[in-house]
């Protein structure tokens, strides 16, 4: 948990988005190697591929087959083998091989990578079984290695290591191969890293290397080169590539230089050579950067597996080569975590191996020890903490060189990069292990000194891992708990601000890390002391943190102490509300599960200060949001105390000078004011019983000493104070407080009227809050202190408020619009009696699209919503007046303006911000019908409900997913509705079996393939027909991959139904000749038309009308074609109006004529490309219908349409067009001159 650390910019990844699904899905749940067998046969076959050419065949394909390639690729792909040799084909199938291995089989089990261990051996001897083999090619020896390469990096190099064999006569070939190798050779590198993984093992065998040179003198003459020098020459080579085969060179060096002949030999020398590459490279260049990690690697690994008398006589020297290399400086990660992985390991070099005895020892590590005694402290076992005596230790001396190493780690624990810190704090808990008490003393001192607030996020970070990996090792002693735990307590709410964002959470999830180890490390008795303070720090940190991490680190960390401690009060119960999936959720932590824990009360109150202090002032606005909702939740918890201590603290806060502090702090006053007055009302006392009169006074002035400064509420600061000045008077209202005739309320309007009046003032991004925040504290004022003991309100407020409003209603800004309409709508009922109508009016007119505001498109929307709110208000009266209800007078004129938002489809540079307006119309008549039918039903005539059924129809078969969905949910909700249901539904029988109501909640209206198979049935019904049509139309020729797809083959099954059905057939072809006329020269429909047109000429669709001459549909669909291009210049059109008459040519009688004569003039057409486009269709066309085409002038006719460049210049073109119509025997078309101006 303490290794996460986010990319600074406070941001949490709620739902773990950076992680692929399928790795959520399966991790952790296998139970063994289950393509073992699967896995042998690709082995196996790897050699049988050089054999026949049958079998060679067979298993390409097999490999293929089984590649996670789409089709097209795969098939492409074997053919390619077919052609090639046995070794051109393995080499063209090295990615592929090697992709299936990896991402087919190997990659599931990196989570569980020990289910390979009982395999390792057989794959690792059937692959060496090929290299070992004389007669394998080079590529198959390479493949081999590369499948070794796979299965050791899910595994793991050093468990896969003592696997290889080693024995003598491996030795030569081993090297033999890398001597054959080209390091160069960024093809082959898998080769040369478990080539040199393979010769690090066999350097163990307990012979002296001399034995194997023989006779150094070779055949020629000359001096061979003894195999010791081989195997360092080998080394040094791999030490300064850049590929991987450095890594394994580097574990090569500290087998080799290790044993005992080289030891004796070489060491000095090598050391020698490393120290002088270290000298001269530098880690500015490229080619420094590789070297230096190369030799930091090496001397890493020897200074760890060699014995510590033998490196320590040349520890001195590196350490200082290392001082001077000055790594701390380089921006390079990687080689400042070698850099510190060094320094820890000489600094083991320099003290003895020697387990500590003053280290701390708990007596007891049973779990179910534990968890038996929880609840009560385990006073009688002993703890045995080792009280050195000075004659017990062996005496020695420390080198100086040890404060060096310390030094230079502790600065490692200030490191920018995580893996540094990480690994600066594993050396000082292993150094601090083997020194003396005192010194590792002045250790934890040096150490506790990283946790001051002069320091950076990365020392307290870093400060974190390290006390955690102390008292990991028994290293911290209870006597410096008391100065630990405070520090810890800090770390865990550490959060600093950042410019706009903040960073911490790693700092805060070490802490967690830091609790975690403790309890695993300290008696219960230990921690007693500490237990109230770790606990509630541990709790708040898990339910009130913003980032999941962090949370479930504190989950995590506070499970672990219930287990090992068992003094935690409440564990087991906490534990059960706040695991490690509940606090995934953020929300729920805040709402819900804070309540819960809250009731026990350990935690009421520091859970409360931690709001108080914390989080109301924290720079993420969401945080401060939802800390001012938990804090209105858990007042229940503690009245006395919120209203006593917390909300006097507040106060101040609310009027103070840090805008964060101000606009939290005044949210939580109005939560907790709401929250008390609820509670006294619920336990029948007095509104005020919890509030003094001072409180009630600073509650007032709020307002006043926001508002008096006029620049509080401008900019930036007003985003945030108008909403939450309107929340305190949202929730001051609700609360009832006695103010009554105070001024205060008039400056609350002021300040609403204010807010909505400067809405084009503020960005977008908040303009809904406010506007929002605003009309909720209009309604909540209005209803508590506008209106008198009869239920009535004042004449004159009525008439000033609402004359203000209709007035403001007609502003040109379109945000004042918005705003005002809403405000019109949220207004109580006692408000709007009398002055319903002219309310009626000056809303519709808000909805009506005019030239000047043409793109009001919020506006529209906003006044269509408050229409609804204000018949939901008013209510229903059939017989009632007009200016009072809702009722037969007003009842028409309500509905056709909310049918009209349903045809707006208005577009600007937004797209299409009219689906804003239908969504809110198609919402709104949902809400009016349903509250006529629960009142007065008889209000609903037959043709208002079949226009809406049949406009939501329409919506419900349109290309966007959101809208669709949204008409789909209305148009079944009204259709079901059965309190009562819904009067003159049309076809509702027919309805009910295509939408059964048991599968109403669980259609997916979003998806394409289950919302068109649905909707299109509706053709059928005469009713519905019209408008699905003109529905399916827009889909059907729209551009959308997957709503084209399902939409037309929906389309296409229903045309097959019927074409056995003359009348049907006649009745969907009027329905779409009338479809096309209607929205003629209308490119949002006639486009799409047109290409929906063509898809169904092209699928056979008017089949039965094609045999009979001159029909008339044919006819008036070509007519409506011509008609639709004439004089357009827009090319989809043009394009897709060819399709159309191309597939027109399949009617008999005058139609072909008339074709043909058509596609001659696009043929010379302005446009090159439909010019271009048209011959090519035409060619197409001649081919699929070559029964109209004279069979003696057909070559020619095709030759002419192929061969010509319809690109060049209209004179040229026009003799080829004119010798077409020539061949085809259609009259030219003539040239019509200009008329004269």
């Amino acid at each position: 948990m303490a290794l996460s650390e986010m990319d600074g910019d406070g941001s949490e990844p709620e739902e773990s988005k950076n992680l692929e699904p399928d790795v959520i899905a399966r991790g952790n749940i296998l139970e063994s190697f289950t393509e073992s067998q699967e896995v042998r046969g690709l082995i196996g076959n790897l050699r049988a591929a050089f054999g026949d050419l049958v079998t060679r065949e067979t298993t390409i394909e097999k490999f293929i087959d089984r590649l996670s390639w789409n089709k097209e690729a795969c098939t492409r792909s074997y053919y390619i083998c077919c052609l090639r040799s046995g070794v051109e084909a393995l080499l063209f199938l090295l990615p592929f091989l090697r992709k299936k291995i990896t991402k087919v089989i190997m990659d599931k089990y990196q989570e569980q990578p020990h289910l390979l261990d009982r395999h390792l051996e057989w794959m690792m001897n059937s692959l060496l079984d090929i290299v070992r083999d004389s007669g394998s090619p080079p590529l198959l020896v390479h493949l081999a290695f590369k499948f070794l390469y796979i299965i050791t990096k899910v595994r793991g190099y050093k468990l896969f290591l003592p696997l290889f064999p080693h024995e003598v006569g491996d030795l030569q070939s081993v090297l033999d191969m890398l001597v054959d190798q080209n390091p160069k050779d960024c093809e082959t590198w898998e080769t040369r890293y478990m080539l040199l993984l393979w010769l690090s093992m066999i350097c163990l065998i307990p012979f002296d290397l001399a034995r194997f040179d023989g006779n150094i003198i070779s055949e020629e003459g000359h001096t061979r080169v003894p195999t010791m020098d081989r195997i360092l020459k080998i080394a040094k080579c791999y030490l300064v590539v850049s590929d991987k085969a450095r890594d394994a060179a580097a574990v090569l060096v500290s087998k080799f230089i290790a044993r005992p002949d080289v030891r004796q030999k070489r060491m000095a020398d090598f050391l020698d050579w490393t120290l002088s590459m270290l000298t001269k490279s530098s880690f500015q260049t490229m080619e420094g950067t590789v070297i230096v990690n190369g030799m930091l690697q090496a001397l890493a690994q020897l200074f760890k597996h060699g014995k510590r008398e033998d490196c320590l006589p040349y520890a001195a020297t590196v350490l200082e080569c290392l001082d001077n290399c000055k790594l701390s400086e380089s921006n390079q990660m990687v080689l400042r975590k070698l850099g510190m992985k060094l320094v820890q390991r000489l600094g083991l070099t320099f003290v003895k191996p020697k387990v500590a005895k003053w280290r701390y020892q708990r007596g007891c590590r049973s779990l179910a020890v534990n968890l038996q005694a929880q609840g009560s402290v385990v006073q009688n076992q002993k703890i045995t903490v080792a009280a050195v005596e000075a004659d017990e230790e062996e005496e020695y001396d420390i080198p100086g060189e040890i404060e060096n190493v310390v030094e230079q780690l502790l600065v490692g624990l200030k490191d920018k990069d995580t893996i540094v810190r990480w690994s600066a704090a594993k050396g000082i808990g292993r150094i601090t292990g083997r020194l003396p008490k005192e010194l590792a003393d002045d250790v934890v001192g040096s150490l506790l000194d990283c946790f001051s607030f002069q320091e950076t996020d990365n020392a307290w970070h870093g400060g974190c891992l390290a006390l955690a990996e102390l008292g990991r090792r028994g290293l911290l002693l209870p006597s410096r708990i008391s100065d630990v735990v405070p520090v810890i307590l800090k770390a865990l709410t550490y959060d600093e601000k950042r410019g706009a964002c903040s960073v911490g959470s790693n700092v805060r999830d070490a802490a967690c890390y830091v609790c975690w180890a403790f309890a695993r490390a300290y008696d219960p008795s230990e921690l007693i002391p500490f237990i109230n303070q770790i606990s509630s720090a541990l709790v708040i940190a898990a339910v009130f943190d913003r980032d999941v991490n962090c949370r479930r680190a504190a989950s995590a960390a506070f499970q672990e102490n219930v287990g090992r401690q068992g003094t935690f009060p409440h564990g087991i119960d906490i534990l059960t509300a706040a695991d490690y999936f509940a606090v995934g959720n953020r929300v729920n932590c805040y709402l819900t599960t804070s309540v819960y824990i809250a009731g026990f009360p350990e935690y009421t109150q520091p859970m409360i200060d931690h709001l108080v202090n914390m989080k109301i002032n924290h720079w993420d606005s969401v945080i401060r949001e939802l800390s001012t909702k938990a804090l209105h939740n858990l007042t229940p918890r503690a009245p006395e105390y919120m209203a006593n201590v917390v909300l006097p603290r507040l106060l101040p806060l609310s009027v103070g000078t840090d805008l964060h502090t101000r606009h939290g702090a005044i949210l939580a006053c109005a939560e907790i004011t709401h929250a008390l007055c609820k509670l006294a009302e619920e336990n029948n006392r007095s509104i005020t019983h919890y509030f003094s009169d001072k409180s009630l006074e600073g509650l007032k002035q709020i307002h006043q000493e926001v508002c008096i400064d006029y620049k509080y509420i401008m900019g930036l600061g007003g985003e945030l104070m108008r909403p939450a000045v309107c929340a305190l008077i949202e929730k001051l209202s609700l609360s009832k407080m006695p103010f009554r005739g105070d001024p205060v309320i008039g400056g609350w309007q002021w300040l609403i009227n204010d807010s909505l009046r400067s809405l084009p003032l503020i960005s977008s991004n908040v303009r809904q809050h406010i506007k929002e925040s605003a009309v909720s504290a209009l309604a909540a004022l209005c209803n508590e202190y506008y209106v008198n003991e009869q239920g009535e309100a004042d004449p004159a407020l009525q008439d000033e408020l609402v004359t203000q409003y209709v007035s403001e209603i007609q502003n040109t800004e379109e945000m004042i619009r918005c705003g005002f309409s809403l405000a019109l709508g949220s207004l109580p009922r006692f408000l709007l009696k009398g002055r319903l109508q002219q309310v009626l009016e000056v809303l519709k007119k808000v909805t009506v699209i005019s030239n000047r505001d043409v793109s009001f498109a919020e506006a529209r929307r906003d006044a269509l919503i408050a229409i609804a709110k204000v018949c939901q208000t008013v209510g229903v009266k059939g017989d009632g007046s007009q200016e009072e209800y809702v009722c037969k007078d007003n009842v028409t004129q309500i509905y056709a303006t909310l049918l009209s938002g349903v045809t707006d489809y208005t577009t600007d540079s937004r797209g299409d911000v009219g689906g804003w307006v239908r969504e809110a119309a198609m919402t709104s008549l949902m809400e009016v019908t349903l509250l006529l039918v629960q009142n007065e039903a008889e209000l609903i005539n037959a043709n208002i409900c079949r226009q809406i059924m049949c406009w939501l129809a329409q919506q419900a078969a349109e290309k966007i997913d959101k809208f669709r969905a949204h008409a789909g949910s209305v148009f079944l909700t009204l259709l079901h509705f059965d309190h009562p249901p819904v009067p003159h539904v049309p076809h509702r029988e027919e309805l009910e079996k295509i939408f059964p109501r048991s599968e109403s909640e669980t259609l997916n209206w979003n998806a394409s393939s289950e919302a068109f198979p649905r909707i299109t049935q509706l053709l059928g019904l005469p009713a519905y027909q019209y408008h699905v049509l003109l529905g399916l139309t827009v889909s059907v020729g729209g551009l959308t991959e997957t709503t084209l797809r399902y939409s037309a083959q929906s389309l296409f099954d229903y045309m097959k139904k019927i074409q056995k059905d003359s009348s049907a057939m006649e009745s969907f072809c009027e329905t779409l000749l009338k479809v096309f006329e209607d929205n003629l020269r209308n490119d949002r429909v006639s486009v799409p038309l047109l290409t929906m047109l063509d898809q169904m000429l092209a699928n056979g669709c008017f089949d039965p009308f094609t045999t009979q001459g001159n029909h008339p549909f044919s006819m008036k669909l070509f007519t409506l074609c011509k008609e639709e291009i004439k004089k357009s210049k827009d090319i989809r059109k043009l394009r897709s109006s060819i399709g159309v008459f191309c597939g027109l040519i399949q009617f008999q009688g005058d139609m072909r004529e008339k074709v043909l004569f058509q596609l001659f003039l696009l043929l010379c057409h302005p446009f090159p490309l439909i010019r271009r486009t048209t011959a090519t269709q035409v060619y197409e066309m001649l081919i699929t219908y070559s029964d109209i085409v004279d069979p003696a002038v057909m070559d020619e006719v095709m030759t002419i349409l192929s061969d010509t460049n319809w690109e060049a210049e209209l004179t040229l073109v026009r003799e080829k067009r004119n010798c077409l119509c020539d061949l085809l025997k259609v009259p030219r078309p003539q040239l019509v001159p200009k008329s004269a101006a």
